[in-house]
């Protein structure tokens, strides 16, 4: 008797399991039936607006469905990762991820969402350096040594803006002062697009800004750049020395930027997704638009990405330790 109702019990979850897979497969085979909203968690004009703009133009192209970019700013990038994290399953909310919910995840004590959990990597897109700008007209400093000079002598603390509390630029600031003694005031914001308005005005004397918001303005004359934050030189800024070459050891943090969707997301779309993407970063014409706009193009699958998300999140909660960056 028990054995026929353990046999009638695997019969019913074998069943279920088909029957899950069958609707997930179908499913898949539909998708994509309406838009597809692509959520960017900073405001417009930042870097990660303009990836998923350019992005979302070639994915609308080759799944014949609008990619609509929806810009759900807030709380270092974490309110439009919480949103996506708890949005149906469905593959028709995408979030255009970075470098800073690798490092959210350390830096804020309670969050609504677990990033490695609650959100399934589907590929990477593009790196970008970040860059240590001052303001052209207003700081006379040639090099990263004689803006450090002129911090100390200051009267007042230098202000340096970020594009959010526990972002990358937060974080790479923090690592500055601590390098170099520097005395030195966060300003956070909202994204890219306010601290740049604010860079350019002399609310902020400095930033450690993704190179695609700046360029231009390092272009234009109106923005100097004084050292890139990662390993090695920008391809674009050729140059722009980095901070390891300016005499600060350590510093490594370049900006990258990837697709991910709620966890639950059937892996036929998560693999459709995967292979779309990778197409179009692989692009000659998405390419050339990368590096005209200083991003790296990087393409990666689902595995590798999720294999970076996982080995950034150790090393930044390393570098969020050792700098006691914490907020409520």
């Amino acid at each position: 008797m028990r054995t026929s109702f353990a046999l009638r019990n695997i019969l019913r979850l074998s069943l279920l399991t088909a029957g899950l897979a069958a609707s997930s497969a179908a499913l898949a085979q539909e998708w994509p039936a309406r838009p597809i909203s692509l959520v960017v968690p900073f405001p417009s004009g930042g870097t990660t607006d303009v990836l998923a703009r350019a992005l979302g133009d070639q994915l609308s192209k080759n799944l014949g469905q609008p990619v609509i970019v929806e810009n759900r700013p807030g709380a270092g990038a974490t309110v439009g990762a919480d949103y996506v994290a708890k949005a149906k399953p469905d593959g028709y909310t995408l979030l255009m991820g970075a470098v800073h919910h690798t490092i959210a995840t350390s830096v804020y004590r309670k969050l609504p969402y677990s990033f490695q959990k609650d959100l399934a990597p589907i590929a990477t897109v593009a790196m970008v350096p970040n860059v240590l700008v001052i303001n052209a007209a207003r700081t006379p400093a040639k090099n990263v040594a004689e803006l450090v000079t002129l911090a100390k002598k200051a009267s007042t603390e230098f202000a340096y803006g970020s594009n959010g509390n526990g972002t990358a630029q937060h974080l790479i600031g923090t690592q500055f002062q601590a390098v170099t003694g520097a005395p030195l005031l966060h300003v956070p914001y909202k994204g890219s697009g306010p601290l740049t308005t604010d860079l350019l005005g002399g609310q902020v004397t400095m930033s450690f800004d993704t190179l695609t918001t700046v360029l231009p303005h390092i272009k234009a004359g109106k923005l100097k750049a004084l050292a890139v934050t990662t390993a090695r030189r920008s391809s674009v800024l050729p140059e722009v020395p980095t901070l390891e070459e300016s005499g600060l050891k350590g510093f490594d943090i370049g900006t990258w930027f990837g697709v991910l969707a709620p966890a639950a997301t059937p892996r036929p779309i998560v693999s459709r997704l995967s292979a779309e993407i990778g197409k179009i970063v692989k692009s000659q014409d998405f390419q050339q638009r990368m590096l005209a706009a200083g991003a790296e193009p990087m393409a990666g699958t689902a595995d590798e990405f999720a294999k970076r998300i996982n080995d950034e999140t150790a090393r930044f909660a390393k570098l969020v330790k050792d700098g006691k960056v914490t907020i409520e």
